[in-house]
């Protein structure tokens, strides 16, 4: 069949900024050159098929009806962006097509370009025109509301206000935003995506219970200072300043504590990392991503095995200039900066040392170099 749209809709890579943006934090990010591509044709009838390309089957449902619950398969993305944008318009035609993912699932924010995208289409079907940040905030609410994950806006701002040899800088409490051209003095760069050899799913993993964990350590610096307390879903550490925290850090259990020093941690982390970026000074911008990925160890407890050990390869791997995480960091994989000179050198150290340690994972663990590139998009 031939499809009239094309739309491709980037993976997403965070440098600095790791675990904050569902406390309203300071975070930065590049869209790549690999992604999610969703080719389609408007359906007067309001009927939505999608064939996965790389995911299994096919799905069928009709977007003039309520929305259906849940079936836990690859197109409840498809009917979370029915229900999200059924909230503010009526939708009366659906989409017919393929979609094709290009890397193995896991830390690139693969769910959030796979929304990102169903969004964008099923805007173009009825005709509704959506600015990037209306983009932004229907792909949130499906995710949050539809799929059940607790997150910020950071993977969506990501994928769709990216641009290519740019670094993304956006306040997740006012939604001001950056985009910073890399600096004339900043050697070259390439992304790499290493994988683990493992995946996860956020609903399943301990993501949301982190974010529970921080708004807790929230409640309890108000309620040490006499703060009057919010509602829960109204309590971001963001609203806490860094004395506060200061005050009553040792009165708090340890759990929580941890979680809102990885916090205010990282907040300065992402300033200093900006002006790194802005000056060009690559080593300074790499270092800060493995002080980022230190504190996600020790301070947001995140990080299998398998990642910790990549990540300390990683700091020990000529021509990296930094590296951490990638997504929540609960398996899936790490980035990495690294000079283009030296990828063959870094592939080669990084596979040979990781396999050493776990074997299980040779045919499974992978190490795919990218650039960065432009937002979701119609092609």
């Amino acid at each position: 069949m031939e499809y009239k749209y094309h739309i491709f809709s980037p993976y997403r890579v965070c440098p600095l900024g790791a675990h904050v943006d569902h406390q309203h934090g300071l975070v930065t990010g590049f869209a790549f050159d690999k992604g999610v591509d969703l080719w389609f044709n408007p359906t007067e009838d309001g009927s939505v098929h999608l064939k996965g390309l790389t995911f299994y089957g096919e799905i069928t449902f009709d977007v003039t009806k309520p929305t259906q619950v849940k079936e836990g398969n690859w197109g409840d993305y498809a009917r979370g962006a029915k229900y999200a944008l059924k909230k503010r318009f009526e939708l009366k035609r659906g989409i017919e097509g393929e979609i094709k993912g290009s890397l193995p699932v896991g830390g690139l924010s693969s769910s959030a370009a796979v929304l990102i995208a169903y969004v964008m289409a099923l805007a173009k079907a009825n005709d509704i025109h959506l600015t990037k940040m209306e983009v932004i905030k229907v792909a949130s609410q499906a995710e949050r509301e539809y799929i059940g994950l607790t997150n910020g806006i950071l993977d969506q701002s990501c994928i769709v206000l990216g641009e290519k040899d740019s670094l993304l800088f956006l306040d997740t409490d006012s939604e001001q935003y950056r985009v910073i051209k890399k600096s004339p003095r900043a050697p070259e760069f390439e992304l790499a995506i290493i994988f683990s050899g493992l995946t996860r799913n956020l609903v399943s993993s301990d993501y949301n219970l982190r974010v529970a964990e921080c708004k807790t350590a929230a409640w309890n610096m108000m309620a040490y200072t006499g703060m009057p307390l919010k509602g829960f879903d109204k309590t971001y550490l963001r609203d806490i300043p860094k004395e506060t925290y200061e005050l009553t850090k040792d009165k708090m259990p340890p759990r929580f504590a941890r979680r809102a020093e990885h916090f205010y941690s990282e907040y300065k982390r992402v300033r200093k990392g900006v002006t790194a970026w802005e000056t060009g000074n690559m080593k300074l911008f790499g270092q800060l991503c493995f002080e980022s990925c230190e504190s996600s160890i020790k301070n947001y407890e995140c990080g299998s095995e398998e990642l910790i050990a990549i990540y300390n390869i990683m700091r020990q791997t000529d021509g990296v200039y930094g590296g951490r995480f990638s997504g929540a960091g609960f398996k899936g994989a790490c980035i990495a900066l690294v000079d283009p000179a030296k990828k063959e050198q870094i592939k080669e150290q990084i596979t040979s040392e990781y396999l050493r340690m776990f074997p299980e994972y040779d045919g499974t663990f992978e190490i795919h170099f990218c650039k960065t590139d432009d937002g979701a998009r119609f092609i």
